[in-house]
Formats: structure tokens, sequence, C-alpha cells
């Protein structure tokens, strides 16, 4: 079996919008200070996957009954500011790096607690402004060279690459996977996926798939191709010259049976 994975980069426009996820409050521990105000901080969500190059809103919360001073700390870009009684919503832009910390401060009567929560930038084939996906793994129907088949995987604009992996399955087994950690680029990709293989007589039929997979921290991206089928058998050399010889000594008994048949019908004419 052979394999070939073929990585081309290219950059592309930014994108919408990605999945949230639920959250719980969670307190974080208290900094020194004189007066003791207990209080609860919320960031949520916790965790969100935008595309590279969208932008989300992050909501901080508090329990605190008196005045507060609330900022969020961090390297991304900050765009509008939204607030009410005992929360602020922060617009975050331009997200382009795959994993970002986030921190939300507030301080109550002296006493500053936090939350954090993480941005995840991904991209696996988005091509609208909608959050469904399209189809982004396209597999191509087998070619046959020589003895064996060529099957060939695309997976469309993909970010970050190296949590990406790429699985072939025939009728529901995999028969070969690749993992991309090796590529540290920081730039949406298309990725090739190419694997030579022998195919026998059971596998006539059987569905051909491609699967993508990015495991970004707990957060799992998963898309497929749609299947395609093995309609002719490739055969060996050795397999070619036994079905030409079973062939030509099939029909070699053929003639031998239609001879001797003849001959009795021509003995029996005779006889008459």
């Amino acid at each position: 079996m052979e394999s070939v994975l073929l990585l081309s980069l290219l950059l592309v426009a930014a994108y919408p919008k990605g999945v949230s996820s639920h959250h719980e409050w969670r307190q974080s521990p208290p900094t020194p200070s004189g007066t003791s105000t207990p209080f609860l901080v919320r960031l949520s969500p916790e965790l969100e996957a935008v595309p590279p190059g969208g932008s989300v809103w992050l909501n901080c919360s508090h329990s605190c009954p008196l005045p507060v001073r609330s900022s969020l700390r961090t390297q991304l870009r900050q765009g509008k500011t939204l607030s009410g009684s005992g929360w602020v919503s922060y617009q975050l832009l331009d997200v382009r790096a795959w994993n970002s910390k986030v921190r939300c401060v507030v301080t109550c009567a002296g006493e500053t607690r936090e939350a954090t929560a993480m941005i995840t930038a991904y991209s696996e084939g988005y091509r609208g402004s909608g959050r469904e996906r399209p189809r982004s793994v396209i597999m191509e129907p087998p070619v046959l060279m020589g003895h064996k088949y060529t099957l060939r995987c695309y997976v469309i604009h993909v970010f970050p690459v190296g949590f990406l992996v790429v699985s072939l399955r025939r009728g529901g087994r995999v028969v070969y996977f690749e993992s991309l950690e090796r590529f540290t680029g920081s730039d949406l990709a298309n990725v090739t996926l190419t694997y030579v293989m022998r195919a026998g007589p059971n596998d006539l039929w059987q569905p051909l798939t491609c699967h993508a997979r990015l495991n970004l921290d707990g957060l799992v991206v998963r898309s497929s191709s749609a299947p395609v089928m093995l309609k002719v058998l490739a055969l060996s050399p050795v397999s070619k010259a036994l079905a030409s010889a079973s062939i030509a000594a099939l029909v070699g008994i053929l003639l031998a049976v239609g001879t001797v048949y003849v001959r009795k019908y021509l003995a029996v004419q005779t006889q008459l």
C-alpha cells in the first residue's frame, strides 16, 4: 500500500460566527483585599469556535450588588461594548489565532474576581453566511492504474491544519488514515490525500468514503464525503492468466461435448 499526502496553503477571506456552547457559574479565587463581598463572575460562552476572521460576543456577568469595575483582558481586538445591570457584553473582532484565552476581571467592594473563556478559530469548508456547514470533503471516483486503484480525497479550507485527521473507509471500515499534526502553518489550507490500494471480489459495490476530523481541545468538528463505489475489479497478471486459462478450458470442454453430441446425432440419423 502506498500513500501520498499533498498540502497546499491558500489564504481566504473571513467567514461568519461559529458554534457556541453551554456554560455554568464558576467562582474564581479572590485576590487579597481589605473588604470581602461574596460574589460570582461568569464569562459566557466559555468555549467558542469562530471561523478565521470572524467576530464573537462574550457576556461577562456578576452577582455583586454594588457598583463594580469590569474589564476584558485579551490579545484579540475588541469592538463594541454593551452593558446592563450585572452584565457587560464585549465584541471581539477579526479572530485569527487558533486558540485565545480571554479573561473578564470584575472588582466589587475592593475584591477582584475573574472568569475565563477560550476562543478557537477554525474552518472546514465554510462557503456561505449560514450556520449549516456545506459539504467540504470530496471523494473522487476510484481510478484504475495498472492493477491498483488510486483513491483521492480533497478537504477544502481547513484551519488549523495540524489538528486534522483524514481517514478512508471501505464499507464502514477504516482502511487508511493520516494525521497532519506535523503541519504548523497558521493559514487556511486545502488538503489532498491520495491512497493506492488493491481490491478483491468482496470489495465490489462497497461504499468508499472520506472523513475529516478536527479535534480542537475537546471541540470535535467532523465532515464526510458522499460515497463512491468500486464497479470494476482490478485483476493481477496471475489472475488474468488463470481467468484466460479457465475460459480457454471451458471453451474446449464445450467444443468436445458439442462434437460428441453431433456424432451421436449423425449416427442415429444414419441408422434410420
